[in-house]
């Protein structure tokens, strides 16, 4: 799981030492939301789990709006790399 966050972090990486942008942030939110998404699978009825995957889901939703309104290119290229629907 961290090696899985530190590829993540190294495939969105604007530059060398960065950790916390808005593409970073999306592309950790994603694979929060499709851990989650798995779990739901076994666990259908964890409802403070769902709770949670609607607070990733929406942060996201945000971010993404943020970035497309920034920097439209960089908006492209992480809908494109993170295979999200838009």
């Amino acid at each position: 799981m961290i090696q899985k966050k530190k590829d993540t972090i190294k495939s969105l990486a604007i530059h060398e030492k960065d950790v916390g942008s808005t593409e970073i942030q999306i592309g950790l939110l994603t694979d929060k939301i499709s851990k989650l998404s798995d779990h739901f699978k076994k666990f259908k009825k964890d409802k403070h789990s769902t709770v949670g995957l609607t607070k990733s889901v929406n942060k996201r939703k945000k971010l993404l709006n943020y970035l497309k309104k920034k920097n439209q290119e960089s908006y492209q290229k992480i809908i494109k790399q993170l295979n999200i629907r838009k």
